[in-house]
């Protein structure tokens, strides 16, 4: 096996095929998890099922119910479930190896270059990688911490709809003030800003930019802007928590600028957009714009390992030893899971496929909007696509988004929910989704959007 099987030969046969949902060996372990386990899981709320197993871009409950998968465990599962080609490596390296905090090993050196070979263009050849550990949120811990310690600042401009992660710095940056709401205070100096969102601000998209762009430029340079000792500026280069709301072209490029104006750090977000998501490497590279600092965790660990890596320029390596650390920076298993999951993306041509697949879905999802005015916008890039829906008055309508969901469920299709108000359908679908499973599952959801519009 040189680069593991094709894509269309690492998914089960039968996808879609449910029978009545959810069945009894699921409502059993759900019944279970609602004894024993947290009150805070939350996902289980809104799609009730039990996984058993899966392959490639499709899942097996507990009931032997087969799906579609449309949601990739939030974007992680980029090559799939159970990649052959990642297993391969899995295997071999947890008989010998797996944690070894950062001592050197081939399986983390390796990674590290074969990041830098798929780093933005300015960073290639002069960044470097810290791991500190295995969670998106410990990327951005480390992000902030750089940018505090290489320009002595300490506020931080983020933006409104913003999703950076679950820890106290992450979730200071975050938007959601629910979110984080029973957990305050938080760090201080930090503002956000308005992300451009023109379907929803009621702007044109180079209005929406030149507000945001605006308001970022006021916050850092206007001596009545209110942040005294700016460090840096995190952003995601398409939001996804947010609503994968896809900021017109001019926003990242004028963040860059307003950036090096004013010698502070620009940090992207890229670990739910990153690594192929959306068609390039990074969203970012869309519009060829190079950070100073980015993060990376989902994919990265290759078939669902928890694994985080903050990458940055060489000129920003001013730590110390031991100034940033974490136990399970030495993750060796998801490391040669995450080398593995690269070089399949790459031998499959797996960019192209997304731009392209990318493309087909939100071609049916816009034949759906001729439909109805309930779908007020598609977008998104590559196989990271959010479709709105409002209401009759044009408002935001999660309702219908949760009917929609429930009937796809129900018909074998896995989709998530985003946005402030919970009306955007999500589509995150592994990049080794084929066409044929592409159209099966679009067919169900274009069928659950009729179906809950008319009902509504």
């Amino acid at each position: 096996m040189t680069a593991g099987p094709p894509i269309d030969d690492i998914h089960f046969d039968d996808a879609p095929n449910v029978d009545s949902v959810p069945g009894p060996n699921t409502r059993a372990l759900l019944e279970k998890q609602e004894d024993i386990d947290s009150s805070a899981v939350a996902y289980p709320n809104d799609i009730p099922i039990a996984f058993e197993e899966g392959k490639g871009a499709t899942v097996r409950d507990a009931d032997g119910n087969t799906y579609i998968d449309m949601f990739a465990g939030i974007g992680v599962l980029n090559v799939g479930h159970s990649n052959p080609y990642v297993l391969e490596a899995v295997h071999e390296q947890a008989d010998k190896f797996v944690h070894t905090v950062d001592f050197p090993t081939e399986a983390r050196l390796e990674l590290i270059e074969k990041l830098d070979e798929i780093a933005p263009a300015g960073m290639q050849g002069n960044n470097r990688v810290v791991f500190g550990g295995p969670t998106g949120s410990d990327a951005v811990e480390a992000s902030i911490k750089l940018a505090k310690y290489n320009t002595g600042g300490d506020g931080l401009i983020a933006f409104r709809g913003a999703y950076h992660g679950a820890t106290t710095g992450a979730m200071s940056v975050t938007g959601n003030k629910k979110f984080k709401g029973h957990y305050t205070p938080l760090l201080s100096d930090v503002v956000h800003a308005p992300y451009p969102y023109p379907f929803r601000q009621d702007k044109s998209p180079q209005e929406a930019v030149d507000h945001a762009l605006e308001e970022v430029q006021a916050i850092v340079e206007d001596p009545y802007g209110g942040l005294a000792n700016p460090a840096g500026i995190i952003v995601e280069p398409i939001q996804g928590e947010g609503g994968i709301v896809t900021p017109p072209k001019g926003f990242l490029q004028g963040l860059r600028d307003i950036a090096d104006e004013n010698d502070i750090v620009l940090i992207f977000d890229e670990i739910q957009s990153g690594l192929g998501r959306s068609g390039e490497w990074w969203a970012s590279d869309w519009e060829g714009v190079t950070p100073d600092v980015m993060t990376s965790a989902k994919a990265l660990g290759g078939v669902g390992f928890p694994l985080s890596a903050t990458m940055y320029k060489e000129e920003l390596d001013t730590w110390g030893s031991g100034d940033h650390a974490g136990t399970y920076r030495g993750h060796v298993v998801g490391m040669r899971a995450g080398t593995r999951a690269i070089e399949y993306i790459q031998e499959h041509d797996l960019l192209a496929h997304a731009r392209d697949l990318g493309e087909y879905i939100q071609g049916r999802l816009q034949e759906a909007a001729t439909q109805t005015d309930r779908l007020g916008q598609i977008r998104g890039k590559g196989l990271f696509i959010g479709a709105e829906f409002v209401d009759s008055d044009g408002k935001p309508d999660g309702d219908l988004v949760d009917d929609i969901q429930q009937y796809c469920f129900e018909h074998g299709v896995l989709v998530w929910t985003a946005g402030r108000h919970g009306n955007i359908l999500r589509f995150l679908p592994p990049l080794v989704l084929t066409h044929d499973l592409a159209e099966a599952a679009l067919d169900i959801v274009v069928d659950g959007i009729e179906h809950a519009v008319d009902d509504a």
